[in-house]
């Protein structure tokens, strides 16, 4: 009995979790990044911040990440877990005022800057697609780390904005991808490598 609800559930199709992972990390990048970038007064920027950080960027990405872990993706399970739990701690972060020097959070930035190199290696058998999200958000990252550690930096810190939009938009274009998949009218190129 127990070896035919194993087959049963290995035989359980799992859709593709990625396209929820990138629109989460790109929505909540794109507001924290239009913040950034001074389009949105950071007073009301970083409010907004808060909720999507939390439930979309957070939470959306971290099941997303957990989902790739079944699918066998290590590498999405591996980016999707971490930039959720990312957007876990800034989320919280901002809600509680708990970023309270620039030379904290620089480091905080430079760490991520790190893991986000780490991240393009491990891009190159993937797509091309991934390959541009990940070298675009190690640039933002590395601007925002060094606006920071250099204390607060307005000019590096709008960089970075801009930077991070550029990296939602390749992050919603692969989700967009992802979703049309085999059953949409079109497919969008995001020049596979494997």
């Amino acid at each position: 009995m127990a070896q035919i609800a194993t087959e049963r559930a290995e035989s359980v199709a799992v859709a593709n979790p990625g396209p929820l992972g990138l629109s989460a990390f790109a929505l909540t990048t794109f507001v924290l990044s239009s913040t950034n970038a001074q389009l949105i007064p950071p007073v009301s920027g970083l409010a907004i911040v808060i909720g999507v950080a939390l439930f979309y960027g957070g939470i959306a990405q971290l099941l997303a990440g957990m989902w790739e872990f079944r699918t066998g993706n290590t590498f999405g399970a591996t980016a999707f877990t971490s930039y959720g739990a990312f957007w876990l701690a800034v989320g919280w972060s901002i809600q509680n005022r708990l970023i309270l020097s620039h030379t904290a959070f620089g480091f905080f930035l430079l760490g991520w800057t790190i893991f986000t190199g780490i991240m393009i290696l491990c891009s190159l058998r993937v797509t091309y697609a991934h390959v541009a999200l990940f070298v675009f958000l190690f640039l933002t990252f590395l601007s925002l780390a060094i606006a920071e550690l250099s204390g607060g930096s307005a000019t590096l810190t709008t960089i970075g904005g801009w930077l991070g939009i550029v990296t939602a938009l390749i992050a919603w274009y692969t989700a967009l991808s992802g979703m049309l998949g085999r059953t949409g009218i079109f497919s969008l190129p995001v020049g596979a490598r494997t």
